[in-house]
């Protein structure tokens, strides 16, 4: 297994405020698919795609572009168009960030619908998914980022978090009509590998590469491919929020040296076991193979001799212990009883450490989808998880279809329901209140043109703004920014690198920096 660096060139730099708590910045990635049907003239997704970057690449002078709102935008291999949201401080944030980015998209596919119009005929329609699959089973990723302590070594990532990201399908999989028939999961059946550096060839479940975008002594960035794209609000920010959980228990047992309660849970195939729990659509029946099961069945008797809070339920009906393995929601069960007992004892560190987060409601939260998911109560669920919501709607058609045919009617309803651009499905369970939104309109609009206040998004941010109204050439990525045109050093007039992602004032290298964006 790659080993990520573990020391950084040059002298120590100062110890981070943040290097001992439970803070951490969260981002996500979205690829989105485009297509366009109705042309009068073959109308490729190469040519969809440059058309939607067209306003980009005219003001930013590239189709990979830092924006006002701390966000990158690029064109990505295959004409994916990608957003990456602006550094968050908390999972409701980063969901925020995310829905401007679906926005932005949105608003980008229909300028290039009408011009497109203008070449391929009245009746073109773009098509803009937010997916992971194509119709030709082409795959495209959603991948999340957490700031973590470097101490947290990979075999720690492998062994101990990966179980609860495979078993997370349960309650984040955006579902999907697979020719074998439904799936949980997206991305389940296009992920070889469980920890790699590797993201295309045999493509893994955490990328190893190791662009921490912050102080490489201290931090390292988890760059987590395994999870769908959500349409469902409330799953994109829940699966940020447990997972957050999950290594603020991984980082303290690596901090104070004490065990964790996920030491057992590591899988003997990582690969097998998420393509299982995937097509498990009863949520019951896949067990997962345990390196060391009985291990698992000593720390679990441990946490589940817990009594817990009062306003805390047990959930009996998956309490079983045998020798074939736990199913994904005893995993999952597992990994809550472990979460909930440490956020006890440390729920108010959390929540300090994480603006506008409530720990043991995010327990109450999860143990709720859990209860659901054990009773098979497929509509209690479908308002926030979205294999769930698909699953219902795909059951009440099939109802209407002949037996054994209709599967294309089902799979255009699948891509439709992810389709931003001209999609009716989901608009149409929002409508009805079927599903709901946590983001208010304000709060989207406010993201797509201002960064979080609390990250160093927020100086980024401020220095593209900047330097596009005074219409000076520009260079920037994540830590790094500089006037003058890229490549050509002499003419570079100032330059600044924030390699702190919580900072949110600068140093004097920015300030000046940012001085000169008034000369």
């Amino acid at each position: 297994m790659p080993q990520l660096r573990e020391r950084a060139e040059g002298p120590a730099r100062p110890r981070s405020v943040h290097a001992d708590d439970f803070a951490r910045i969260f981002g996500i990635e979205t690829e989105y698919g485009v297509s366009a049907t109705g042309a009068g003239v073959e109308c490729p997704s190469q040519e969809v795609a440059s058309a939607m970057f067209r306003p980009v690449v005219s003001r930013s002078r590239s189709s990979n572009a830092y924006l006002a709102n701390g966000a990158r935008l690029y064109l990505d291999v295959g004409s994916h168009p990608e957003y990456a949201t602006a550094e968050a401080r908390d999972p409701r944030t980063a969901m925020i960030q995310d829905a401007a980015g679906e926005a932005l998209m949105r608003s980008l596919a229909m300028q290039a619908q009408e011009a497109l119009r203008t070449r391929h005929g009245a009746g073109l329609q773009v098509h803009l998914y937010k997916n992971n699959v194509d119709s030709a089973g082409h795959a495209f990723g959603c991948h999340e980022n957490y700031l973590v302590r470097r101490q947290v070594s990979l075999d720690a990532v492998e062994r101990q978090l990966l179980p609860f990201l495979i078993t997370r399908q349960l309650i984040s999989g955006a579902g999907r009509v697979d020719p074998r028939g439904f799936q949980l999961s997206q991305r389940a059946a296009f992920l070889e590998e469980g920890v790699s550096s590797s993201t295309t060839r045999d493509r893994p479940m955490v990328n190893t590469r190791d662009e921490p975008h912050a102080d490489p002594d201290q931090f390292r960035r988890l760059h987590v491919i395994i999870g769908d794209s959500n349409r469902i609000q409330y799953a994109t920010m829940t699966k940020l929020a447990l997972t957050h959980l999950v290594l603020c228990v991984i980082e303290y047992g690596v901090r104070t040296g004490t065990p964790t309660g996920f030491e057992a849970c590591a899988l003997c195939d990582p690969s097998a076991g998420n393509r299982a729990v995937s097509a498990d659509t009863g949520c019951a029946d896949a067990r997962l193979e345990l390196e060391d099961s009985m291990g698992f069945r000593e720390c679990e008797q441990r946490f589940l001799d817990d009594d817990g809070d009062d306003d805390d339920t047990q959930a009996p009906a998956s309490r079983h212990a045998d020798d074939n393995g736990p199913t994904a929601v005893r995993m999952q069960e597992h990994y809550w009883r472990v979460v909930r007992r440490f956020v006890r004892e440390h729920g108010e560190e959390i929540d300090r450490d994480t603006p506008g987060f409530d720990a043991r409601e995010t327990c109450r939260a999860w143990r709720g989808l859990l209860d659901d998911v054990i009773a098979g109560d497929i509509d209690a669920l479908a308002d926030r998880v979205d294999w769930a919501a698909k699953r219902r709607l795909l059951t009440r058609m099939e109802c209407r279809l002949p037996q054994g045919g209709g599967r294309a009617a089902l799979q255009r309803l699948d891509m439709d329901y992810h389709d931003l651009a001209n999609g009716s499905v989901f608009a149409s369970l929002q409508r009805h209140g079927l599903v709901g939104e946590l983001a208010t309109r304000q709060e989207v609009l406010a993201a797509l043109h201002e960064p979080p206040h609390d990250t160093r998004a927020w100086l980024r941010g401020a220095f593209v703004a900047r330097a596009l109204d005074a219409s000076l050439p520009f260079s920037c990525d994540w830590t790094h920014m500089a006037l003058g045109a890229h490549g050509q050093a002499g003419d570079m007039r100032a330059q600044a690198t924030l390699l702190d992602p919580f900072d949110t004032t600068g140093d004097a290298e920015y300030r000046a920096l940012m001085e000169q964006l008034d000369h």
